[in-house]
């Protein structure tokens, strides 16, 4: 009984043996009849599979990017480090470019104080507000004095009247009393504003003289 199994398996292996070989033939005329092409794989006996997988993929690896040194830095060509402008976009010129920041440049900042122009016509202007104002004082003078003249020319008319009519005189005694008196206050009143308006030009020239006003402005 055993030796009729041991004769089946053997009989089942060389029935196994004889259909590989069957097939293995066919196989081997048609890649016979059609050899492989440039770059196709092959199955035909040399490398294992696991060196063929290798292989692939050395050759699928990619490749290193070439660095530069002080040793194969070219030197007759012309070496870029930006790159191509952009499709469409046309190359900057050096000298529009040069304009542009130029223009956009913040203009040099002004110095701090003012310049010698500035302080001489603020300096002038200073003067002659002190000249306007000793101006009008001077005016002020000038009509306080003819109205002083005026009323002193009018007290002495009506004086030599008063003196020169006896008559008058004793008959209206009482009344030119009264007006002497009013003329003669009216006369030192009109004095003493004039001398009030003197006095008031003399501080304001001499306030001036001391702000550094040049007598030329102040009318002495």
């Amino acid at each position: 009984m055993r030796h009729i199994a041991y004769n089946g398996i053997g009989l089942l292996l060389a029935v196994g043996l004889f259909t590989l070989m069957a097939a293995a033939q066919p196989q081997q005329n048609q890649s016979q009849q059609n050899p492989p092409q440039s770059g196709s794989v092959t199955t035909t006996a040399g490398p294992s599979l696991g060196d063929y997988a290798r292989q692939i993929r050395k050759s699928e690896a990619p490749a290193k990017p070439k660095v530069f040194d002080n040793d194969n830095l070219p030197t007759g060509d012309k070496l870029s480090i930006v790159g191509a402008a952009p499709a469409g976009e046309a190359p900057v010129d050096a000298k529009a470019q040069s304009d542009a920041n130029a223009e956009n440049k913040p203009a040099a900042a002004k110095p701090a104080g003012p310049t010698p122009e500035e302080n001489q016509a603020a300096k002038e202007a200073l003067w002659k507000q002190w000249a306007d104002k000793v101006k009008g004082q001077q005016d002020q003078i000038d009509l306080l004095k003819r109205e002083f003249d005026v009323l002193q020319r009018e007290y002495q008319i009506r004086a030599a009247a008063m003196y020169g009519d006896a008559g008058n005189r004793l008959r209206n005694q009482t009344d030119w009393d009264k007006q002497d008196a009013q003329y003669k206050q009216q006369i030192a009143d009109k004095q003493k504003a004039v001398d009030d308006a003197k006095q008031k030009l003399e501080d304001m020239q001499e306030e001036a003289r001391k702000a550094g006003v040049p007598s030329s402005y102040l009318g002495s």
